[in-house]
């Protein structure tokens, strides 16, 4: 086992996967990623596996085209033996409410004008791409047929196969305990298996990042929280898109194989490290779903889970560097980091090797939170 390394990264979820794949790609060497538990045992596992780009901020909306538009060739670049599963079904996003629906327009207006082929429709124009709605449920919606889904256990495989030939070492079950700095420089990473002589660290560490981040004395302002998921038997065809509603809190989506996944949040969650599942959310997510889309409603669970969302101030992830020399930062993703996960690496390989970065990726440092009434909260979130 190697005990030095150019750059640790601490997490191997989606994220660092990413990133330590697009370092190694530009030629570092001595790569490190570390992770408490074995390959996919944390949050990139149990999301809703949708990919988006209607958001009601700028940042989100560019953050998400760029990623998609790696989606659409990520087979092809990673070398990968099988298939990510990337399907631009659209999401199909519900208002119901006057001012949802004025918020809405705006969001399609901001959408189109960044590239992303949003459009606002009529109930009626919502029927024709899924008739299985109760017209009684939902004002208008907006629709993005370049949305869709791409499959996180095949999207990390092959981030993690196409690092792994770069020369990138992966160290599972290996819990970091302490990160040791002398005179404000990282010198060491120790976990409880190894040290690792190192004088950079990336921090993404998903749910914990907050406390990764304590261990360099860095108060990094996100949170963690469980928002709750679970998928039906398999089915025959009957949602094409994602349909997803803010107001109604419901995320909902049958995947390649025929099963349909759905979410939502609990508004009374803890801020824990807590990824159970309850009676409450199988009884609250069939009251929605049943009011929705009452043909998805007649499926039979088959599981529940939980899984942990971390959380920002303004909802948008911070990918940056930090006043700790060298310790650099990916989290806050708010539930979306599945989704921007190819765009996380190419930016933070950027700013660790000092490439210049494009004008808008300097909205995620985290010093935007020195200033908290004047951050640009995203709304667009279940």
């Amino acid at each position: 086992m190697k005990t030095k390394a150019y750059i640790v990264i601490i997490g191997a979820g989606i994220s660092g996967l990413s990133i330590a794949y697009n370092l190694a790609k530009k030629g570092v060497k001595d790569i490190i990623v570390v992770d408490k538990s074995h390959f996919l045992a944390g949050a990139t596992a149990r999301c809703g596996a949708g990919v988006r780009q209607q958001w009601a901020t700028e940042l989100n909306c560019i953050l998400a085209k760029k990623s998609i538009e790696f989606f659409s060739h990520a087979n092809e670049t990673l070398n990968y033996h099988r298939d990510i599963e990337f399907k631009q079904g659209g999401y199909l996003i519900l208002s119901s409410s006057i001012a949802e629906d004025e918020q809405f327009a705006k969001n399609v207006k901001l959408q189109n004008s960044l590239g992303i082929p949003t459009r606002h429709l009529s109930k009626e124009e919502a029927l024709e791409i899924v008739p299985h709605l109760n017209p009684n449920s939902f004002t208008s919606a907006t629709f993005c047929h370049t949305d869709g889904h791409v499959n996180p256990f095949l999207m990390s495989e092959a981030y993690y196969l196409a690092a792994q030939k770069l020369g990138v070492d992966f160290f599972f079950f290996n819990e970091v305990k302490e990160i040791i700095l002398e005179e404000g420089l990282i010198q060491k990473v120790i976990t409880d298996k190894v040290e690792i002589d190192t004088h950079k660290v990336v921090n993404a560490a998903g749910g914990y990042s907050q406390e990764i981040g304590q261990m360099v004395g860095l108060d990094i302002p996100v949170y963690s929280e469980n928002h709750e998921i679970l998928v039906t038997e398999r089915t025959k065809d009957m949602l094409g898109p994602m349909v997803m509603s803010f107001s109604k809190n419901i995320y909902c989506q049958q995947v390649p194989h025929g099963s349909i996944l759905m979410g939502r949040n609990n508004p009374k969650a803890l801020h824990n490290h807590d990824i159970s599942s309850s009676w409450r959310f199988l009884d609250e997510m069939a009251k929605t779903v049943n009011h929705i889309l009452p043909e998805v409603a007649k499926q039979r669970v088959i599981r529940t889970w939980g899984g942990s969302y971390n959380i920002s101030p303004d909802f948008q992830p911070i990918i940056s560097d930090t006043q700790v020399s060298n310790f650099f930062i990916a989290c806050g993703f708010s539930g979306h980091g599945f989704m921007f996960a190819p765009i996380t690496g190419e930016l933070l390989s950027q700013i660790i090797l000092g490439e210049e970065l494009e004008a808008y990726a300097k909205d995620l440092h985290i010093s935007r939170f020195d200033n908290m009434e004047n951050i640009d909260r995203e709304h667009s979130v279940v």
